[in-house]
């Protein structure tokens, strides 16, 4: 159970810096005007 919770918070961890790579890759190609 507890090797599962940190598999699932890696995971999330994961997801939201995804998430975060894209949204500043779409900042910067707007900055830009790509």
């Amino acid at each position: 159970m507890g090797e599962n919770y940190g598999q699932g918070r890696g995971r999330e961890a994961a997801f939201v810096l995804v998430i975060f790579v894209l949204l500043v890759i779409i900042l910067g190609i707007s900055s830009f005007g790509y």
